[in-house]
This record gives structure tokens, C-alpha cells and sequence, in this order.
């Protein structure tokens, strides 16, 4: 049986992401994050929290102006810290140590476009997962590209 356009996705295989199962999944983060971003009320954004994330540690927070994709392959450790304006292109795992902080606007990305120019028209991405350790210091502004491995207390 062939694979949905999701199954592909999450299986690190080239997929389109036009897919209706995809664009309902997107279309429920966006209006998930909507809420989570523009309330004040922080027992209000902790509720929508396990919604949101495939898993958050305690004591973890994320300040808005927080973005993803999909939130269910962004899997936070404890105690950390996601500062404002941060965006993870989830389409393949986040995986976040314990006790590692982010600056502000720090971006992650897992996704990725063929190279080819003729393929690339196809619409095609794949996604290669992000691993960060725990202990690290991602200083505001910095970007993370698909498929890298930052070690335990590295300071970027």
C-alpha cells in the first residue's frame, strides 16, 4: 500500500506538501498558535501548551511570537527557554535538551527543497530531523539547517 503524503513526511522521504491531510494539520497549529500568541494570560498559553508541542518539559516556556509547521515533531526537554519571535519549520523531529535557552528569533529548520532545478518545480520537500543537546546557549538570530546535531553545552 502506498504511503499518505504525511507518512512520507514523517518518514524522511520527499513528499507534497499540498496534501489536504497536511493543510488540515497546518490550518489547525495556525489557529492553535493564534491563540497562544495573542493571549496575556499565561495559565491560558500553559493549557494550550500539550496541543501545540509533541512534548514540552516542565518549567519550559516559549514567549510569542512562537511559529511552526506542525508542533507535533517539536519534542522540548525541561526547563527551557524559547525567548521571542523564534520559528521552527517542523516538518521532520526537533528534538530540545534540558536547559537550554534560545534567543530571540532563533530560526530551525528541517525542511529542505530538492537541488535540481527540474525537480524542485515539482513541488517536492523532504525534512532531515534537528537534534540539539542539553545545556546550550542558541544566541538570538541564529539559524539552524536541516539535519544538524549540536552537542551537550555548545554555545552557538
Amino acid at each position: 500500500m502506498a504511503l499518505t503524503e504525511k507518512q512520507k513526511m514523517l518518514a524522511g522521504e520527499y513528499y507534497h506538501p499540498g496534501d489536504s491531510e497536511l493543510d488540515k494539520d497546518r490550518k489547525r497549529i495556525r489557529a492553535l498558535l493564534h491563540e497562544y500568541n495573542t493571549t496575556v494570560d499565561s495559565a491560558k498559553r500553559s493549557e494550550l501548551v500539550p496541543h501545540i508541542f509533541g512534548s514540552f518539559g516542565e518549567r519550559s516556556y516559549a514567549l510569542p511570537n512562537f511559529r511552526c509547521d506542525y508542533g507535533y515533531n517539536i519534542h522540548v526537554g525541561k526547563h527551557v527557554e524559547i525567548n521571542y519571535d523564534c520559528t521552527f519549520l517542523d516538518i521532520a523531529k526537533i528534538t530540545i535538551g534540558d536547559y537550554t535557552l534560545f534567543g530571540p528569533s532563533v530560526h530551525i529548520y528541517t525542511v529542505n527543497h530538492p537541488l535540481d532545478p527540474t525537480e524542485r518545480r515539482t513541488g517536492v520537500e523532504i525534512g532531515k530531523e534537528v537534534k540539539i543537546g542539553h545545556t546550550c546557549w542558541i544566541g538570538g538570530n541564529v539559524t539552524i539547517c536541516p539535519g544538524v546535531t549540536i552537542g551537550n553545552g555548545v554555545t552557538i
